[in-house]
């Protein structure tokens, strides 16, 4: 089965493309603009194309020369604050872009579609674990046109007869168990590398906006799943599809979720530097506590995360970060 990964030179789609490869059956053709991504993320015995899924006529054009059986789909802009001062960006290349990715995928006849969407879809709920049925209330444009896609994911499918999973996670962290890919943005707005960049030198100092939240240390609790997880998380939607299944939506989370402190201390513990730290006041809109449940997607696909302990997320990112002390490009 021929899979073709939109955004597969990214950091979760070149950890599904390396699961892909690995599993009997499947051939992963990655197909990326590299306005984020890096083509050196991409092995060299895999297929790669560059290309944009705006462009209905040649995306159509490479389902037919790969003979593409199935979608994997990540390309999206993807940072909450850009999304807010430039939302016209976000309807074009998310919501846009993936209209143009399923007329060019009915136009050919693929039926089955993987989803990267988010968590952001839920807003600020009013209480943890969020879980699928949970009312969707996004707070910023990002989240908005993930929701978008999902329905319109459902509406093709009522329409058309495809089948769908689109997976709601909110932090991918850590790297590959080789090393060899791992988080290269630019520019850089996760927690972990902000800190594991500090570690290293690159940055003076890492702050925690706000110590003094409702919860155990006072700072913001989030779920954190390894790359790795998400990255078999997507494999086994697939297989769920190809297997006859029905059209799903899944949370991916921790269940328990990290708090920033928490995350500081177990990265000054793993690359044994004792960088600074500042504490800031609070942020707008930044909720104590955002944490998934999955117990949807443990229970009907078999999921069970292998790698998600704050120890090994950080140890795999830390030997990336030593490894490419300036991202791929150094």
């Amino acid at each position: 089965m021929n899979v073709l990964v939109t955004g597969g030179a990214g950091y979760i789609g070149s950890h599904v493309v390396n699961v892909l490869k690995k599993e009997a059956g499947f051939t992963p053709i990655v197909y990326d603009n590299f306005s984020t991504g890096h083509p050196e993320a991409v092995a060299d015995d895999v297929q790669l194309v560059e290309g944009d899924i705006r462009d209905i006529e040649f995306t159509r054009h490479v389902m037919a020369q790969f003979e593409i059986d199935a979608v994997i789909h990540f390309a999206a802009s993807s940072l909450v604050g850009e999304s807010m001062s430039d939302p016209a960006k976000y309807y074009v290349n998310n919501v846009e872009g993936s209209l143009h990715l399923l007329q060019a995928m009915k136009q050919s006849g693929v039926d089955y579609i993987v989803f990267s969407s988010t968590a952001a879809v839920y807003g600020e709920p009013e209480k943890t674990p969020i879980c699928e049925d949970f009312a969707t209330q996004p707070t910023n444009v990002y989240g908005r046109t993930k929701l978008v896609i999902e329905g319109m994911l459902k509406d093709y499918a009522m329409a058309y007869g495809m089948r769908y999973v689109a997976l709601r996670y909110f932090n991918a962290a850590g790297a590959s168990l080789t090393a060899d890919i791992g988080e290269d943005h630019h520019p850089e707005t996760h927690l972990i590398p902000l800190i594991l960049k500090t570690a290293q030198g690159v940055r003076d100092r890492v702050s925690i906006f706000g110590t003094d939240y409702p919860t155990p240390d006072g700072t913001c609790l989030r779920d954190y799943i390894h790359v790795e997880d998400l990255a078999t998380a997507h494999v086994l939607a697939l297989k769920h599809l190809v297997g006859g299944g029905e059209s799903r939506v899944y949370n991916l989370g921790s269940e328990a979720g990290f708090s920033v402190r928490e995350i500081i201390e177990t990265a000054k513990r793993v690359t044994g530097v004792d960088f600074a730290v500042t504490e800031e006041a609070r942020r707008s809109g930044d909720p104590a506590v955002l944490v998934a449940s999955s117990e949807k997607i443990r229970k009907e696909l078999g999921w069970q995360p292998q790698h998600s302990t704050v120890e090994e997320i950080i140890k795999t990112a830390w030997k990336w970060h030593q490894n490419h002390p300036h991202g791929y490009n150094g």
